[in-house]
């Protein structure tokens, strides 16, 4: 299956309006300090809000098919490019009723959810510029 989405300008400085082919329409701004309106997650949270939904259908799905029982997923994510690596930091919080060996389970499905094998792998951007 292809993926995509079209980002485009705006008439407000840095705010970007993202489509995509089902009609699904979103924004992406700057905070003020860096001349935006603040009126979107930044490029970099919605990048991490990729990971954390992916994380939590993929947890959710998968205890739906081994019929774990999970009330509640939470995932906490934050990366500080400025300390010089690229880390992303991921909390989960599950509640349910689930035992140790399923915990272990989940925390290894968490791992395999297609965003976060996408984020891990040799990814390569092909980039043209059209006139």
């Amino acid at each position: 299956m292809i993926h995509s989405a079209l980002a485009q300008s705006t008439t407000t400085p840095y705010r970007v309006t993202l489509t995509d082919p089902q009609g699904h329409t979103w924004h992406v701004d700057e905070p003020a300090a860096k001349g935006g309106q603040d009126s979107a997650p930044n490029p970099v949270q919605l990048l991490l809000s990729a990971l954390g939904a992916c994380t939590t259908v993929t947890l959710q799905m998968y205890a739906d098919n081994k019929g774990i029982q999970i009330d509640h997923v939470e995932v906490h994510l934050q990366l500080n490019p400025e300390a010089g690596q690229n880390i992303i930091v991921r909390k989960i919080v599950l509640k349910g009723d689930f035992n140790e060996e399923q915990h272990k389970r989940l925390l290894k499905v968490a791992e395999n959810c297609p965003i976060h094998k996408l984020l891990t792998s040799n990814i390569q951007i092909q980039t043209e510029l059209l006139i």
